[in-house]
């Protein structure tokens, strides 16, 4: 596919919320590889959590606020596997039969997912200029399994000289956030991110990477309460600025 020049972000509302330097990072990372990234400013939330708690109207409506801010044919990347998985999968399905059905499919039809993005449309190789180290990956559930972007994260880890990926247990497993999930049955979410949590620890990795604000917000939390304060996770897109200042 030819190598695109211009590319939107859809920051993901976790993101802008939480952790925008995350995003910043994303930004950065593309346009150092030469994408000129666009941000419209007035996109919120793809409405996945109103979607996933059983609430199709109220996600539709999210959703529909979103639809006129991506009118030029650029691909549309999503540094979030869980709702780049909803824009792409479920997008479509709310729509189907409404008067944006032909919209949204356009629209589906160009997300893709961050790390996907710099491996598949850029074929980004590289150049690893920091220091030797063990990292673990996570991702989150809706990226392994509805965009199958786990292979493009751990290939971009695989391409940094200097970093070795740690298979660990668990690493196919919930980390108990999964949107609402975490607070409608929270002693269920808590044993799992807590299992998700001592399997990355005992894993001989240095910290964790992460392609999804949600899991690392919840990792990171459980971590945190432990008292843990020598081993964390980062945002993918943060990490791999670090590493290499987007130099290939």
């Amino acid at each position: 596919m030819p190598r695109p020049a211009d590319a939107y972000l859809f920051g993901t509302c976790l993101l802008d919320l939480f952790m925008p330097e995350a995003g910043l990072d994303a930004i950065e990372l593309l346009e150092s590889l030469g994408v000129r990234v666009h941000f419209p400013e007035a996109q919120s939330c793809c409405g996945q959590p109103a979607y996933t708690s059983g609430h199709p109207d109220e996600a539709r409506a999210v959703a529909r606020a979103q639809l006129t801010l991506f009118p030029e044919p650029w691909p549309i990347v999503v540094p979030s596997g869980s709702c780049g998985g909803m824009m792409k999968h479920h997008w479509p399905t709310l729509f189907a039969g409404h008067p944006e059905e032909a919209r949204v499919r356009d629209i589906a039809g160009r997300v893709v997912e961050f790390s996907a993005f710099l491996l598949d449309h850029l074929d980004w190789h590289p150049v690893d200029t920091g220091p030797a180290t063990r990292v673990a990956v996570h991702t989150s559930c809706s990226a392994r399994r509805e965009m199958n972007v786990h292979t493009t994260s751990w290939a971009l880890v695989d391409r940094l000289a200097n970093v070795t990926r740690v298979v660990h247990d668990h690493e196919s497993e919930c980390c108990g956030f999964g949107g609402t999930f975490s607070m409608k049955h929270p002693d269920i979410a808590g044993a799992m991110v807590a299992d998700k949590a001592a399997a990355l620890q005992d894993s001989g990795a240095v910290e964790f990477v992460t392609a999804d604000a949600g899991c690392l917000m919840n990792i990171n939390g459980k971590l945190a309460k432990d008292g843990t304060t020598e081993f964390r996770g980062k945002h993918l897109a943060t990490f791999l600025k670090e590493r290499t200042g987007g130099r290939s």
